[in-house]
């Protein structure tokens, strides 16, 4: 068989503003994958001001339920779709709460997992949504007996190793870039000017970049933070910033343009992504291919895509004095941030969103067949 008819499935799509680096990465597959004669329709939750369908990149996309119940109405929406007539395939990104849809759908499920939270909820969200996280999580070895897995870092297929997840069904597929788009360029990078790009979630870590800016003023060191993304932590993080007396150092922009962000990323002496957890750092690669070297927390997914000490400096999660000292470094040493940022699109070269795509429609194809 070599035309699928692909059912997947994700909290979100890609136009909805919280979409990140997961969704991005499954839409890149999906895109190709009707552009090599497959078709595929996915389903994510509804959102306020997007139609119930609509046709992204020859993708079918249909909205559905709501945001905190998405995955107790989504077995009944998809088996209304009649699973068995109309597709080959599931494709289950098990980014969030899982579906468990071995469990319910008549056809083969390929899981692709970013990442899974783990102990990093409970720093996240309030103990009782904690505790059922981890609770749903705890189930994904009994209910995807058999299935393929495809984690997209080493990190992630060693989360799911000590979870009880076979090595053997494990395949590890890199997130690609686009490296057409994303590359060096003009304009030349604002003195002492940090990025940070990604969603506003608590164990995103934006808050211990707040406060290395706040350790680097209160030494005399003077630098500006630019936040690309929304999330429901922004307005924590903007009531941080004002306790912190940051307002005049830090701008919250939202959810930008890709040109602004290209803008953005090009601009910057260095992005900053102090995460405890993450299944890749897509933003990292997007960073390094623009030239621009980053900061980052050594830990899972963050500790694959950054090379430390010649793409970007690693520092130990949570440490805040270190964080200050790396983002000092950048500032105080212009030979090693030009050094850094010179060796970044040489490491963004080797990710390849059709390279990544075409792996991906192979281990489809062989969970297929």
């Amino acid at each position: 068989m070599t035309d699928l008819r692909i059912l997947a499935l994700n909290w979100r799509d890609p136009r909805n503003p919280e979409a990140g680096g997961a969704e991005i990465h499954l839409h890149e597959i999906l895109r190709r994958a009707v552009l090599r004669g497959h078709e595929v329709t996915q389903v994510s939750q509804a959102i306020e001001g997007l139609p119930a369908e609509e046709d992204i990149d020859g993708v079918r996309i249909l909205r559905h339920g709501k945001r905190n119940t998405f995955n107790f109405t989504l077995r009944k929406f998809c088996l209304s779709l009649d699973i068995a007539a109309n597709f080959d395939l599931v494709i289950e990104d098990l980014c969030k709460i899982p579906f468990y849809s071995p469990m319910w759908s008549p056809v083969p499920v390929l899981v692709v997992v970013p990442h899974l939270f783990g102990t990093t909820a409970f720093r996240e969200v309030a103990l009782p949504l904690a505790l059922y996280v981890n609770f749903m999580e705890s189930f994904i070895p009994s209910r995807y007996p058999g299935c393929r897995f495809v984690a997209i870092s080493d990190s992630t297929k060693s989360d799911l190793v000590r979870r009880g997840i076979p090595e053997e069904s494990i395949d590890v597929i890199p997130c690609g870039i686009d490296t057409a788009f994303y590359s060096p360029g003009p304009p030349s990078p604002e003195e002492g000017r940090f990025l940070y790009v990604g969603r506003l979630k608590k164990y995103k870590g934006v808050q211990l970049v707040l406060a290395a800016l706040a350790a680097l003023r209160e030494s005399g060191r003077y630098c500006t933070l630019t936040v690309l993304g929304s999330g429901d932590y922004k307005s924590e993080l903007e009531k941080m910033t004002g306790r912190l007396g940051l307002d005049d150092l830090v701008d919250f922009e939202g959810f930008v343009s890709p040109e602004r962000k290209l803008e953005c990323l090009r601009g910057s002496w260095s992005a900053v992504f102090p995460s405890e957890k993450e299944g890749w750092g897509l933003t990292v690669i997007e960073a390094n291919a623009c030239g621009t070297p980053v900061v980052a927390s050594d830990s899972d997914g963050l500790r694959d895509s950054v090379r430390d000490g010649s793409t970007g400096l690693l520092v130990p999660h949570g440490d805040i004095q270190a964080l200050a000292a790396a983002m000092e470094r950048m500032i105080s040493e212009p030979g090693l941030r030009q050094r850094l940022g010179s060796e970044g699109p040489d490491w963004a070269a080797g990710f390849d969103w059709d390279e990544t795509a075409d792996r991906m429609i192979s281990v489809m194809i062989e969970t297929v067949g």
